[in-house]
């Protein structure tokens, strides 16, 4: 497989620190489509949740909610790339790519990739607070 997934923590922590210094030197605008683009991880991860807590209740599995999750991780992992954050943006496409065809990973893969929702929201957040205190 193409995709490098095994970033340590601490590659993760270097990246989002050195992306966290050049924002500090970006414009206010910049700083606004970061927060936003964040923000859409959140959601993004609470609405996948909400699908997924269907699915354990007994929903049949919607092929149209895992196109449009599969669409919106998609488009955050280019938001996110265009805006410098590589490492978030991979997990997104990953995500994105998982919801297009949910049989193309292992589960082994899958937490290599460490794609987890409640993860994923816990950076989105970190680096809001960090952009919203400077």
């Amino acid at each position: 497989m193409a995709l490098i997934t095994d970033i340590s923590l601490w590659a993760l922590i270097k990246h989002l620190g050195q992306w966290l210094t050049n924002l500090r030197r970006a414009g206010n605008a910049r700083k606004r489509q970061s927060i936003e683009a964040l923000r859409a991880v959140i959601l993004a991860a609470r609405n996948t949740g909400v699908y997924l807590r269907k699915m354990n209740d007994g929903a049949k599995q919607d092929h149209a909610q895992e196109a449009k999750l599969s669409q919106m991780w998609t488009e955050l992992g280019f938001v996110l790339q265009d805006l410098g954050l590589g490492v978030l943006a991979k997990r997104c496409d990953i995500t994105g790519r998982y919801w297009a065809d949910p049989a193309q990973f292992d589960r082994e893969f899958m937490d290599r990739a460490d794609v987890g929702l409640v993860r994923m929201e816990q950076l989105a957040r970190q680096l809001v607070a960090e952009i919203e205190r400077k």
